[in-house]
């Protein structure tokens, strides 16, 4: 594949006076010079579903324009990951450094090779039966695939309903041609993410404007449903001091216990997603809109690459 190279000086420093909600930190989780933020110089439709590669390389998605696109902090060097992405929305990487991604033009699971050309079909029906349009989605450190499988009408289906009543949330064991379903009782389940050390999964029910923990039993099934706190989100991560972040209006922090410790306001509307980059994991994105911004943190994003040596 031809990448498309974007200039090397792709950011710019977006002030404190464009952000329209107050700034809060109260236990010293953002770099100490924060006056504002950072933006990919790049204007996209909507973007979605940040992660980060082994070297702090984020992939992000634009789904309008059935995109992937490739970050590197190090650099600022933007690419052009993959055309035709399937309308890819969350997105992870597996253990071989495979991009797993939501897939939702047809309501897959989509494994891409790390070069971005050959994609498999993980799973595409449940029983015979389409799914909603998978969201957002986590991988343990057994390479399953923890998703969430909420209904939003998509103007690029010939569908008008969904196949599927409820909006569940799955477990798709490696190498399962079927998946588990781990949640039914959500109203809208969206953002997922799972602990460091495997033990818990969080799920915003966003419909709701909840955001759950469970803890993960060794077949994968999920127990101990816990409200963590009443608010919902689109995206969520966790960073290595166990706080939880949400997304939505800015992206709010909340510490293990559920208590609100930060408040990071951002200029657009509405913030989709996060992740944690850089070489050190010390970069906060946030895809929003049509734009990508960036943030230094003092906290760092959980030893994620552990499971995969």
């Amino acid at each position: 594949m031809k990448y498309i190279l974007f200039a090397l000086f792709v950011s710019f420093w977006v002030p404190a006076s464009a952000q329209t909600s107050p700034f809060f930190d109260s236990t010293g989780i953002v770099a100490s010079e924060f006056e504002g933020l950072m933006k990919i110089k790049q204007v996209f439709s909507f973007t979605e579903g940040p992660v980060a590669d082994k070297d702090g390389k984020v992939y992000f998605t634009d789904q309008p324009n059935n995109r992937i696109w490739r970050y590197d902090p190090a650099t600022t060097v933007l690419w052009e990951f993959k055309k035709d992405a399937g309308r890819a929305n969350g997105l992870d990487i597996d253990a071989k450094g495979n991009i797993i991604a939501c897939a939702d033009e047809n309501n897959e699971i989509w494994s891409i090779d790390t070069r971005g050309h050959i994609v498999k079909v993980l799973l595409g029906k449940v029983d015979g039966k389409k799914l909603n349009g998978p969201n957002d989605l986590w991988i343990d450190r057994k390479g399953g695939i923890y998703f969430t499988d909420p209904y939003y009408q998509r103007d690029y289906w010939t569908r008008t309903a969904p196949e599927i009543k409820e909006q569940n949330v799955y477990y798709l064991p490696k190498g399962a041609t079927q998946p588990i379903t781990v949640n039914n009782e959500l109203v809208k389940p969206n953002g997922i993410t799972g602990s460091a050390d495997g033990k818990y999964l969080f799920v915003a029910d966003i419909g709701d404007n909840k955001t759950y923990r469970f803890q993960i039993n060794r077949d994968g099934t999920l127990s101990g449903k816990q409200l963590f706190v009443s608010q919902g989100s689109d995206g969520i991560t966790l960073d290595n001091r166990g706080n939880l972040y949400l997304t939505g209006n800015g992206v709010t922090v909340y510490d293990s216990t559920g208590k609100k410790i930060a408040y990071i306001p951002v200029p657009e509307k509405w913030t989709a997603n996060i992740c944690f980059g850089g070489k050190d994991r010390n970069i906060l994105f946030m895809t929003a809109g049509p734009s990508v911004y960036y943030l230094k943190m003092k906290a760092k994003g959980p030893e994620k690459f552990k499971r995969n040596q």
